[in-house]
């Protein structure tokens, strides 16, 4: 078996919604590869230019408390602003919070090419460290 690269994701077959894992070294990266999974499964960013840069503050939480949190804003990003994250950079704001900032881009940019997510839900979530191969998330999006 292959081992998977240090940084990524994947889609995960799921009977109604839409499934994926993402996973990197830091809990932060790993984030950041949630938002870039999330967004790949609904549009292709390919040959849309990133806009103006966006921030993001998620209160000190729990891990997976913090995951849910900016996955939400970016859907409700997308509802109220009609924006998307093209490039995503995530920092922890040294009180346990995150900093996430994002490089958008509009909606009207992007290709439609899947269910576009209503919510994230909270069934079978899973986000954290382990085994000494970093941080990795399973998320199920309701669409």
């Amino acid at each position: 078996m292959q081992r998977r690269p240090g940084r990524g994701h994947r889609r995960l077959p799921h009977t109604a919604d839409v499934r994926f894992e993402a996973w990197a070294p830091t809990r932060e990266e790993c984030v950041a590869e949630a938002v870039a999974a999330l967004v790949g499964t609904f549009v292709d960013p390919a040959g849309a230019s990133p806009g103006p840069q966006r921030e993001f503050r998620a209160p000190a939480g729990d891990d997976a408390d913090l995951l849910v949190g900016v996955l939400d804003e970016v859907i409700f990003r997308m509802e109220t602003a009609g924006e998307l994250p093209l490039h995503t950079d995530v920092a922890d704001d040294g009180a346990g919070g995150l900093v996430v900032r994002w490089r958008t881009a509009d909606t009207d940019a992007v290709e439609l090419v899947g269910a576009v997510p209503k919510a994230v839900s909270l069934h079978e979530l899973r986000f954290g460290s382990g085994d000494g191969e970093g941080w990795s998330c399973a998320v199920t999006l309701d669409v």
